[in-house]
């Protein structure tokens, strides 16, 4: 399953205005997208409250999967969306 690790750089973390932003742009693909913490388990990336509940922190290590076609292409701008500081 292709996968990025991207360290979060904004200030805020993955909340609030950068978490939806994520979350719309992982929802518009019709195929599974998860995402966990380093070391933890992976949420639905399409899930506003489960990447709320990951509490993602300037500084964090993510890792965004998907499966299906077009993947990597939707796993760039995830990526890009993330570590947007």
């Amino acid at each position: 399953m292709p996968e990025r690790k991207v360290t979060i750089e904004s200030e805020i973390g993955l909340h609030a205005r950068p978490a939806a932003t994520f979350v719309q742009t992982a929802a518009k693909a019709p195929i599974e997208v998860t995402v966990a913490k380093r070391g933890g388990e992976p949420v639905n990336a399409k899930s506003i409250l489960s990447i709320l509940a990951l509490d993602v922190r300037q500084g964090d290590t993510i890792i965004i999967r998907a499966e299906g076609e077009g993947a990597e292409e939707l796993l760039d701008q995830l990526a890009a969306i993330a570590a947007a500081p």
